[in-house]
């Protein structure tokens, strides 16, 4: 389990979490568990989302265990400066959606003190870096990789298996459209589609 930094924010510059998996790992949950304890220590966090993301309706952020917590919408990463002033604590969920700027917003608020804790999916459909989440983790202080668990083999799932034919790169879903896969599982349907 992660453990916050203990430094004092007044005397050091801030740093970037960065939390990611597959689909129904936990991610958001974990995010939520993270702001949660921020607000508990009174650092009044502000969190952001993508306004791409329509799945949960606006201005909330919902785990896939129905953690809800409120956010803001924003369409463009460069919107979280002036959203942010003042901000101890920022968090950002799907950060995938983001552009590409969303890793220099991150290092900016992070530069200037701020603790910036994002979620997001390390690999798309094809089991492919996502977006700017290569380039978030690789700047990174911390790094945490959760899992969900594969329904066929039992074992830690790390990709998203898209149910539906769709060659999109974004399609929003849960369930129906998307499944956890452990690497065996995943390769086996991905040989089976070419065949």
């Amino acid at each position: 389990m992660f453990l916050e930094n203990t430094l004092n924010f007044d005397k050091q510059t801030g740093w970037i979490e960065v939390v990611c998996g597959s689909m129904f790992s936990g991610k958001t949950e974990e995010l939520i568990r993270r702001i949660k304890r921020a607000q508990f220590a009174g650092l009044k966090p502000v969190i952001f989302k993508p306004k791409v993301d329509t799945r949960d309706g606006e201005n909330k952020v919902v785990s896939h265990d129905n953690s809800i917590i409120p956010c803001e919408m924003v369409s463009k990463a460069n919107q979280i400066y002036k959203m942010a002033e003042n901000c101890k604590v920022v968090g950002i969920d799907e950060a995938q959606f983001f552009d590409d700027e969303i890793t220099e917003v991150c290092n900016s608020l992070a530069n200037n003190g701020v603790r910036v804790i994002v979620a997001g999916l390390d690999m798309d459909y094809e089991g492919r870096p996502f977006g700017p989440m290569a380039n978030l983790m690789a700047t990174a202080e911390y790094v945490t990789k959760v899992h969900a668990i594969c329904p066929e083999t039992g074992g830690l799932a790390q990709y998203s298996h898209r149910k539906t034919k769709s060659s999109d790169l974004i399609v929003l879903g849960k369930e129906a459209e998307y499944e956890p896969l452990s690497r065996a599982a995943y390769f086996k349907r991905k040989q089976k589609k070419k065949k």
